[in-house]
């Protein structure tokens, strides 16, 4: 894409990786998929997301096949499921993940929630990592104490902690434990999708107009002015496109302070974990997709 420059964040063990990636998480249809990515991949993207329970890694690894751009320009991410979270859980995920999305090594690889043997796992790909396997690894949906605890007990530290990031739930106290330890954060749900009324919210219109910006643009460069790698997901090219075009504006420090003023969970360190929820994280299978 000529004029678009990209932006890049340098992850506590050294890796370089585009500040802003495309998402994958809930387009269940392989096609759609397939098509979204390499969509993607032709805009300029070079930070991919997905996980094991997404059941589109697949369709990821035909797109980047299918697609003219190297393997090696490309950050892929993948994520481990509960399921696996144990040490020969982790090394039978790797296998499984990587074979799926045709490559032999990850960029990237996160616990994707903190529940079931994860110290375990993080062993796993903490030698794997060594083993020139994966180039970073990290965690997902870790609270500022389950982050710090791992953080502490363990020789490689995590290089992400990606959890739901947006203007109406701005996760502070997790960006402050974060930026203690070195650890990037990575917002998904950037633009709360949809909900709450976020794309009418006053202030946020009022700064997308003034720079002729879409919101979800002005949600996304407030993201990345903050040093918070972001990846949005859509299947239309349009928004693809739009999504990634927002390098060539540059919000003020007070309409950064306006949009924090718009967090409505300033207490929060971290994500949601009532009984009911975690039950039904239990319940899903990497090998079984119920879509």
């Amino acid at each position: 894409m000529g004029g678009i420059k990209m932006e890049y964040k340098q992850l506590n063990n050294g890796l370089k990786v585009p500040i802003l990636g495309f998402g994958v998480f809930q387009i269940w249809d392989q096609k759609e998929s397939e098509k979204a990515v390499l969509n993607a991949l032709n805009v300029g993207y070079r930070l991919l997301d997905t996980a094991a329970v997404y059941y589109n890694e697949e369709a990821v690894g035909k797109a980047i096949k299918n697609s003219n751009v190297p393997r090696s320009e490309i950050t892929l991410t993948t994520k481990l499921w509960i399921k696996d979270a144990s040490y020969d859980g982790a090394m039978f995920a790797f296998e499984r993940s990587t074979k799926k999305l045709q490559t032999d090594y990850l960029d990237i690889f996160l616990i994707h929630q903190p529940y079931n043997d994860y110290y375990g796992a993080w062993r796993a790909m903490s030698e794997l990592y060594e083993a020139g396997k994966i180039k970073a690894i990290g965690v997902s949906n870790f609270s500022t104490g389950r982050m710090t605890d791992l953080t502490l007990n363990h020789a490689i530290k995590p290089v992400i902690n990606q959890i739901e990031l947006h203007p109406y739930r701005q996760q502070t106290l997790q960006r402050e434990a974060a930026k203690h330890f070195d650890i990037a954060i990575e917002a998904w749900s950037p633009f709360n999708q949809g909900k709450d009324g976020i794309f009418a919210d006053a202030t946020l219109q009022d700064i997308s107009k003034k720079y002729g910006k879409s919101i979800p643009q002005v949600i996304l460069r407030w993201q990345t002015q903050l040093g918070i790698m972001t990846i949005p997901k859509s299947i239309h090219l349009d928004r693809i496109r739009e999504n990634y075009e927002i390098f060539d504006f540059q919000l003020t420090s007070e309409e950064l302070e306006k949009i924090a003023g718009l967090d409505k969970a300033p207490t929060s360190v971290g994500p949601r974990e009532n009984r009911e929820l975690v039950e039904r994280l239990h319940q899903i299978d990497p090998d079984v997709d119920h879509h």
